[in-house]
């Protein structure tokens, strides 16, 4: 197995709107906010080669949205996700399967894209399965008014209709299902059904953190996103995999941290907190 970083781009989010009920003196140490308020955010994704597989984890926001919609969020950098498949030899054709965690728009807007005459959306992998469950698809299909303004039309139902979307049943072992080397956790209370890939790789546990653990700075169990929908069980879930994650030494992949992509987590009298921090080519 291989595994690249595929740097997407980086945005900007609102530091209070990221740390919930946190106050800013203190998240302001690890995530510092410019004059407005906003702090900026990587957008990570995983390129997995394991046999005859290319997986690709979450596929950042995209390109395809209008100017004012990206005005809100501040794009900025030179990466790119095709740009970084072209860079490594691949082409968005080689993709064989690609891993939502799950829809909201910056992990799954780079999944569509535009035709050539821009007259309708299409797949941007053309030749991969598209994995999410049957729980958050029904989730994001039909959105409560809270995360109605992350689930983009756009960006969920063309998989649908391309007839590439595939379902994992939270009951099922992936490890049997479709890939050998992959097996997930579930956790609900950032979005229903929110999937965590756990990664076996060089005899470690490799665990995209997706929006569980968004960065550094969110270690700390209260350090909870204002955009989680159910804020409490997001602590407890955190709680569980973080204790899990320093008994087992697990390697964290932070999908949005500008400046960390790697860490490991230890129990201290405080609680669990960060050990190290890498890139993961140090691996």
């Amino acid at each position: 197995m291989k595994i690249h970083v595929l740097n997407t781009g980086f945005f900007k989010l609102d530091g209070g709107a990221m740390f919930g009920v946190v106050p800013k003196t203190i998240w302001e140490k690890t995530n510092p906010a410019d004059e407005f308020n906003m702090c900026t955010w990587a957008m990570r994704s995983l390129l997995i080669e394991d046999g005859n597989q290319l997986i690709l984890v979450d596929t950042g926001i995209g390109n395809k949205q209008s100017d004012k919609f990206f005005s809100h969020y501040f794009l900025h950098g030179e990466d790119s996700l095709s740009g970084n498949l072209q860079k490594l030899g691949f082409s968005k054709k080689d993709i064989s399967d690609v891993f939502l965690t799950h829809l909201h728009f910056d992990h799954c807007g780079g999944a569509i894209e535009w035709n050539n005459s821009k007259s309708a959306y299409r797949p941007a992998f053309e030749q991969a399965n598209y994995w999410s469950t049957e729980n958050h698809w029904e989730w994001a299909t039909k959105p409560n008014p809270r995360e109605k303004a992350s689930f983009l039309t756009e960006n969920i139902l063309p998989i649908q209709e391309s007839g590439q979307l595939k379902f994992l049943e939270r009951t099922a072992d992936f490890t049997d299902n479709c890939f050998k080397d992959i097996d997930v956790l579930f956790v609900d209370g950032h979005t229903e059904s929110m999937m965590i890939p756990h990664i076996k790789y060089k005899g470690k546990t490799i665990v995209f953190m997706a929006d569980l653990l968004p960065s550094v700075g969110h270690i700390p169990l209260p350090y909870v996103m204002g955009y989680d929908t159910r804020p409490l069980i997001t602590i407890s879930e955190k709680e569980a995999f973080l204790n899990r994650a320093a008994d087992e030494e697990f390697i964290l992949f932070l999908e949005h941290d500008s400046v960390n992509e790697c860490c490991t987590v230890q129990h201290t009298e405080k609680g669990v907190r960060v050990k190290e921090t890498f890139r993961f080519n140090e691996i």
